[in-house]
């Protein structure tokens, strides 16, 4: 992960091309309707990467979401395209009905509020059962 934090933050960019790949491989329609907004990943993503989703979930739930991120080791930035996915397509289909600005403000401002364990078990879940598909398949994320 080092080359998260270095000038021009490669690393980040990398995994944000990856997350794109993989949420249009999962759920096209979405992927397609971000696409004709002309919302661009990088324009929500970027945050996720370089704060690993802290800003974007209740305080109680963040060390059950290091728990899953120590467990993963070096595997981890791989593991947070899978994790991401899943939290983004949470939203799937209010997602689908929002236009360009409405999406721009719901990912800026997440109703995760008053998400217990159960809703991060079930992002945590769907990342898993994803990664055990894909992972090991990498053509799935060749355009």
């Amino acid at each position: 992960m080092q080359d998260h934090y270095t000038f021009a933050q490669p690393g980040i960019q990398r995994l944000v091309f990856k997350l794109k790949e993989l949420v249009r491989r999962i759920d096209e329609p979405v992927s397609r309707h971000m696409e004709e907004q002309g919302l661009e990943f990088l324009q929500f993503a970027f945050r996720w990467f370089n704060c690993l989703l802290i800003r974007e979930i209740p305080f109680h739930l963040v060390t059950r979401l290091w728990d899953t991120y120590l467990a993963e080791g070096d595997a981890l930035p791989d593991f947070l395209i899978y994790i991401f996915a899943s939290f983004l397509l949470t939203w799937s289909e209010k997602l689908q009905k929002l236009d360009f600005q409405e999406m721009v403000m719901f990912i800026q401002h997440l109703p995760t509020n008053n998400w217990t364990h159960l809703e991060l078990e079930m992002v945590l879940s769907r990342a898993y059962m994803w990664h055990s598909m894909f992972n090991n398949s990498p053509s799935h994320l060749v355009g």
